[in-house]
């Protein structure tokens, strides 16, 4: 079994074959075991605090290198056309360190019920989705320590 143990940011996507497709939890996760989509099983050991995100590449000791994938999971999206309360809603889900990702007009957080009916305290409903989840690294997201914890994705960064 391969150990990939290395991630590769903006990796080349030209000459790679193979992928993993990992939801955001799993791509938290330094030490597993995963599944290529060719079905070949392999091991992920990669520095402690590694996040892997949807693009980059994770390469063995001797050179192999693969793609990882964001897989698709439940999600619950935002979408607002005025930012202010676009705003608001994403203070608000910050301050229960909840990770989100933010695009044009929408935040996106891993679905839970309770944050759900907490935007709808907004005037908001949020969507229920299956996308891929690439949450904001976070002010300090380049210190390479995180803590996470279950529901909703709640998670903080220091």
């Amino acid at each position: 079994m391969d150990e990939f143990v290395q991630v590769v940011r903006d990796g080349p996507a030209a000459g790679i074959g193979d992928a993993v497709v990992l939801e955001y939890s799993r791509r938290e996760k330094t030490r597993q075991r995963a599944q290529l989509e060719s079905g070949e099983e392999i091991a992920i050991k990669l520095p402690r605090g590694t996040v892997m995100r949807g693009g980059d590449c994770l390469r063995t000791a001797h050179g192999r290198t693969v793609r990882v994938v964001s897989g698709r999971e439940q999600v619950s999206t935002v979408y607002a056309s005025a930012a202010d309360v676009l705003a608001r809603v994403a203070y608000h889900l910050g301050n229960r360190h909840v990770w989100l990702q933010v695009g044009p007009g929408w935040v996106r957080y891993l679905a839970d019920h309770v944050l759900d009916d907490m935007v709808r305290g907004f005037g908001l409903e949020p969507a229920a989705e299956v996308a891929a989840f690439e949450p904001e690294g976070g002010a300090y997201s380049s210190h390479g320590h995180s803590h996470t914890g279950g529901s909703g994705g709640a998670g903080h960064e220091h």
